[in-house]
């Protein structure tokens, strides 16, 4: 049963949050009885020249609202919001200056830090001296290659504090893959640690910050952070000027903050895709887009007030940290954690929940279906009294993993499944505090963003499924592709297949409830005899059996047709047999359909990921019908592919 209701807000918690109040104010504000989630919704899509600048206002920006809501809005690709406003974004995060904790950090096998906010302050002043020093200013491009540390907060902050731009990848990414990245947006400044730790191991990373730092002939300054304090003579390319973090920031005391006023569609970060494709896409989101988008999802979907504790469990190698961070312009405080969730066993992330009071646990649903698959319960280790929202993304949360979290973490909590992406660092799809929570389903699409189900034709449907668009025209729009000046790829990335329509690429469904049904990327649909499946159709019922760890399916071409071909994971010490094909394929038919079930069934040692952890169905097609890959630097370990090349079971 999909529909199933899971969970009701009280009518306390509703009239307390943050919504209610901003529903209170547009009524008010405008002489309407708005009284649903739905209603505000419609509102909010049909008059989004009126709703901007509402949550402008109700989350008190700081800045000059200019005159102009909007121009060039019969155009999507070309429609600016709030052309002559001003705003600094780190100014908007460092509002607060006092002795409460603004961060609090966890790293893998370490103590736990705290920064107050004023500490937090200090930090990123001292740094935007140094960086001003340095002739660091407006449009120059600065670079994290950070684990998830306070370290990269500061970073971010000092260098958009001087309207810099910001860009980072994690450091668990190999060398080949971030000069792809850094080598096309060409920082001057480049931040990077000594080493991280995972999973119980110390790993050396300074030989790669070498070989890096002498591939990026746009840098200037290489600063170290000596996370694990390891000592090398290799830790930065000869002829670049180094600096040790600690020795920088003593040498700037007593600097103040200082905020550059920039312009609302300036550029703030430059994005990566996974560039499982070809080279990854730099994609450049602008100050006054994401800000106000984040306060948007922060304060009214998530309900974030000031001192709340939010914790996302992220890198910053993917958007969840740029969200995670925007959450102190709420004055949040952030807990951060960086190093394996399942070491030294699965309670290590329940654990600092617990014992840092979280009321906002972020994380994906792969982490859920793994802590559900190795039989962890926190609703029976963990008391969780703060914790009042799970968001899950990163891929399709089951049915089943919605029965998790309520029979197995909490059964009072408002689960979240939410969806976006690097596209817009932010979501199209999420939460509300307000409606209840259905089985399988995300509750509904974010405010003020037209979101629609379009069929093949371009038509909107409801109750079918078919390609997430967005209709209008929205602030946190991309403000265009790096070093893309035409536009042209931007175009070909979201308005080629819709005219003037945002496409997003997910294959979805809108529900009775107004909720929404996820089925995968759309571009990874399966099309068997012309009828199109998605695959997260197939992952929810395979991976229910005992002996299937994890799965990957895509469509083979065969004999001027499609056919599904399944590759499976089993858990240690099984092996795939005829019998056990036989259950996974009754399995399929009995929950989905017969032309879901599998032609065929193969066994595997691994499945190939991103380095943020998405599957990767595209790559694996490719490699099945022997094309080449155009970029295995994205994937996390590329030999896994080998596993799936010339296998003579899909030759016949």
């Amino acid at each position: 049963m999909h529909n199933r209701r899971l969970w009701q807000p009280d009518q306390a918690r509703i009239s307390q949050s943050n919504l209610h109040q901003f529903m209170g104010e547009v009524n008010r504000f405008h002489g309407l009885q708005l009284h649903s989630y739905a209603e505000l919704y419609q509102w909010s899509v049909e008059k989004t020249t009126r709703f901007w600048p509402l949550v402008w206002q109700h989350c008190g920006v700081k800045g000059e609202l200019g005159n102009i809501v909007a121009e060039n809005r019969q155009t999507m690709q070309h429609a600016r919001w709030f052309p002559d406003s001003r705003l600094n974004f780190a100014e908007n995060l460092l509002r607060r200056q006092d002795e409460s904790p603004a961060i609090i950090a966890s790293l893998e096998g370490s103590q736990r830090r705290t920064l107050s906010w004023r500490e937090l302050g200090q930090q990123v002043a001292s740094l935007a001296q140094w960086l001003r020093g340095q002739g660091i200013g407006k449009g120059d491009v600065v670079a994290g290659y950070l684990p998830n540390i306070p370290e990269a907060l500061v970073a971010m902050l000092a260098a958009t504090s001087l309207g810099a731009i910001w860009t980072s990848t994690s450091p668990d990414f190999g060398e080949a893959s971030v000069v792809e990245r850094f080598g096309q947006t060409r920082p001057k400044v480049l931040f990077a640690v000594d080493g991280y730790r995972y999973n119980g191991k110390a790993v050396d990373i300074q030989d790669k910050v070498t070989k890096v730092a002498g591939q990026l002939d746009s840098l200037e300054h290489l600063i170290l952070i000596p996370l694990l304090g390891l000592t090398s003579n290799h830790a930065g390319a000869d002829t670049l000027p180094r600096q040790d973090w600690h020795q920088l920031l003593a040498n700037q005391e007593g600097a103040s903050l200082r905020f550059e006023p920039m312009a609302f569609n300036d550029p703030l970060y430059i994005l990566y895709s996974s560039g499982t494709t070809g080279k990854p896409k730099c994609i450049v989101h602008g100050i006054g887009g994401t800000l106000l988008q984040h306060l948007k999802e922060h304060q009214l979907h998530c309900d974030i007030k000031p001192g709340e504790r939010v914790f996302y469990f992220t890198t910053c190698g993917w958007m969840m940290w740029n969200w995670l961070a925007s959450a102190l312009a709420s004055g949040a405080t952030l807990v951060l954690y960086d190093g394996s969730p399942f070491y030294p066993d699965g309670n290590v992330l329940w654990d600092l929940a617990r014992d840092e009071q979280v009321s906002l646990f972020g994380t994906s649903a792969k982490y859920l279906d793994a802590l559900h698959k190795q039989g962890y319960s926190p609703i029976n280790t963990h008391d969780l009294p703060h914790l009042r929202l799970i968001c899950s993304t990163g891929s399709v949360l089951s049915p089943e993993g919605f029965d998790y979290v309520y029979q197995g973490i909490k059964q009072d909590v408002q689960l979240s499944s939410i969806s976006g992406g690097t596209d817009i660092c932010s979501c199209f799809v999420i939460g509300n505090p307000i409606s209840p929570v259905y089985r399988g389903e995300s509750q509904g699409r974010g405010l003020g963003l037209a979101v629609q189900v379009f069929n093949e034709a371009g038509q909107p449907v409801q109750g079918e499924k078919g390609e997430l668009v967005c209709t209008k025209p929205f602030p946190a729009q991309p403000v265009g592709f790096w070093g893309d000046e035409s536009g042209d790829k931007y175009h070909a990335a979201y308005f080629d297949r819709f005219d003037n329509i945002w496409c997003h690429g997910d294959w979805i469904e809108l529900t009775g409830t107004g909720g929404i049904l996820f089925y995968g990327r759309s571009d990874a649909t399966l099309n068997p005899g012309g009828v199109r499946i998605g695959t997260s159709e197939i992952y929810r019922y395979v991976e229910q059996l005992d002996e299937v760890e994890e799965s990957i399916v895509i469509g083979q071409q065969w004999q001027q047709d499609e056919r599904v071909v399944l590759f499976i994971k089993l858990k240690p010490g099984l092996t795939l047999d005829d019998p056990l094909r036989e259950r996974i394929r009754q399995q399929i038919r009995n929950h989905c359909t017969a032309r879901h079930v599998p032609a065929r069934i193969l066994q595997v040692d691994a499945i190939p990921r991103t380095k943020s952890g998405k599957i990767v169905e595209l790559a694996v097609r490719e490699v099945v019908h022997n094309r080449p890959v155009n970029n295995t630097h994205a994937l996390a370990d590329p030999d896994v592919l080998d596993q799936y090349r010339n296998r003579p079971e899909l030759a016949c």
